[in-house]
C-alpha cells in the first residue's frame, strides 16, 4: 500500500524514541503524542491513572469519530519504557533501529506508537472507510500494567480492538497467563553469630529450606512461577531474623495457578510451624504472606472477530497470522477482564528489556499495512454481529 509513508513512519520512531518516558515519566511523550493525535480527533482526553500510579501523567485516550456507522475498535499501545531508558540516541543502519548501546531503544512499545500514528495519518490524508476509533495510550505497563489496571473505562465504548504490544508480526496473542504475585516474610530471631547462635532463629536458613521443596520455572506445560527477589539485612556476625521474598505464579489454567499459589505459601507456613513445634519457640519463626492477583487470564476463541480480522487482513496481503499461547502479560489481559476483548500482534521488535533491542523498519511498515487491512474490514462491517 504505496499510501504509507515510510520515512515519515521511521522520523515518528526516532524522534519518540528520543523522548525519555521510562515508567511514572511518561507527561513529556504524552505531550508530543497529543500534538501527533491532534489532527485525528478533538476528543482527546487524559485520565486520572497518574495519581493512582504515582506517575506524572496519566491514560490518553484519542476517539475518532467513524465516516462508517460500525461499532468502535480499540488500538492500544503503551508509553512507558524500561530502565535504562534515559538519554536514549536511537541509531538507523541497514534498515534497522537499535540504542547507541548504553540504553534500551524503547520499540517497546514506542515501535507500536509510531505504527499507529502512522496508520491514522495514511487514514486520515487518504479519507480512507473506517468505524469509530479509540486510540489508548497508557502509562506505567511496564512495571504492572498500572495504566490499564487505572484507567477510566468510562471513556471507552469499544467491546473489541487490538494491543500492539509482541514481538512476532505472524502471529496474534489469544491466550496468555493469569498471575498472582506473592510477598512472604519470614520473622526469625536475632542473636550474635558467634557468642549465642544457638538463642538465634536464622530467617535465611528457613527460607532456604522452603525454597528447596518448591519446583520453581516452568511446572507444567500451562503453569510457571518464580521468586525473584530475596533479600536479608544485617552482618555476617548477626543471625539474620528477617528475610523478605518477591515472586509469582502464572498459568493458564486458573485452579492450576491456586494450587501452585498456595503449595507456596504452604511451604514457607510449614517450614516455620515444623521449626516451633520441634523447638518449641513459642511465636517465632512467623510468616507473614501478602497474595494479590496480578492480573487475570486472556482466553479468545478463534472465530471471535478480532481474530478473523486479523487473520483475513493477513491473507489479503498474502501473509498467514496464527493464533498463538504467551507466557506473557500485556495491558491487553486488563482490558480482557474489563469485558474488551483484545488481540495483541507484534510489531517486530527484538531483544526487549536490554541494550540490544532493535527493530526493522520493514516489520513496522509490515504492521502499519496489517493494522490499515484491519481497520478496512472493520469499517466493511461483515466480522460484526
Amino acid at each position: 500500500m504505496s499510501m504509507i509513508n515510510r520515512h515519515r513512519l521511521a522520523e515518528t520512531f526516532e524522534f519518540l524514541a528520543s523522548v525519555d518516558s521510562v515508567s511514572r515519566h511518561e507527561a513529556a511523550i504524552s505531550a508530543e503524542i497529543r500534538k501527533m493525535l491532534a489532527p485525528f480527533s478533538a476528543d482527546i482526553v487524559m485520565d486520572r491513572a497518574g495519581e493512582k500510579t504515582g506517575g506524572d501523567t496519566g491514560n490518553l485516550i484519542a476517539r475518532i469519530v467513524g465516516n462508517r456507522d460500525v461499532p468502535p475498535l480499540m488500538l492500544n499501545a503503551h508509553m512507558d519504557t524500561v530502565e535504562p531508558g534515559v538519554s536514549v540516541k536511537p541509531q538507523f543502519n541497514n534498515g534497522v533501529f537499535t540504542s547507541d548501546g548504553t540504553t534500551v531503544l524503547g520499540a517497546d512499545d514506542k515501535s507500536a506508537i509510531a505504527i499507529i500514528i502512522e496508520t491514522l495519518r495514511v487514514v486520515n490524508e487518504n479519507h480512507l472507510p473506517h468505524g469509530p476509533l479509540e486510540i489508548v495510550f497508557t502509562v506505567s505497563e511496564e512495571i504492572g500494567l498500572l495504566g490499564a489496571k487505572y484507567l477510566d473505562f468510562s471513556l471507552l465504548s469499544a467491546k473489541y480492538g487490538y494491543a500492539l504490544d509482541t514481538a512476532d508480526t505472524e502471529c496474534i496473542i489469544t491466550r496468555a497467563p493469569a498471575a498472582n504475585h506473592f510477598e512472604i516474610q519470614v520473622h526469625g530471631k536475632d542473636a550474635h553469630a558467634g557468642a549465642d547462635p544457638e538463642k538465634g532463629i536464622n530467617a535465611i536458613f528457613l527460607a532456604s529450606n522452603a525454597i528447596s521443596s518448591l519446583t520453581l520455572g516452568r511446572i507444567d506445560a500451562e503453569t510457571t512461577c518464580n521468586i525473584g527477589v530475596m533479600e536479608a539485612k544485617g552482618a555476617t556476625n548477626v543471625v539474620p531474623n528477617l528475610v523478605q521474598l518477591k515472586g509469582e505464579a502464572r498459568s493458564h489454567d486458573e485452579d492450576r495457578l491456586e494450587q501452585v499459589t498456595h503449595a507456596i505459601v504452604s511451604a514457607f507456613e510449614t517450614v516455620a510451624a515444623d521449626y516451633r513445634k520441634e523447638k518449641q519457640s513459642g511465636d517465632l519463626p512467623r510468616v507473614d504472606v501478602l497474595v494479590e492477583r496480578d492480573f487475570s487470564r486472556t482466553l479468545i476463541s478463534e472465530d471471535h472477530p478480532v481474530v478473523a480480522m486479523a487473520r483475513q487482513a493477513a491473507k489479503n496481503m498474502g501473509r498467514e497470522i496464527l493464533p498463538k499461547r504467551t507466557g506473557g502479560g500485556a495491558d491487553a489481559n486488563v482490558f480482557f477482564q474489563k469485558g474488551i476483548i483484545t488481540g495483541v500482534i507484534g510489531t517486530g521488535m527484538k531483544d526487549i528489556h536490554t541494550v540490544r533491542e532493535s527493530i526493522r523498519l520493514d516489520d513496522m511498515e509490515k504492521t502499519v499495512r496489517l493494522l490499515l487491512e484491519i481497520i478496512a474490514l472493520h469499517a466493511g462491517g461483515q466480522y460484526l454481529s
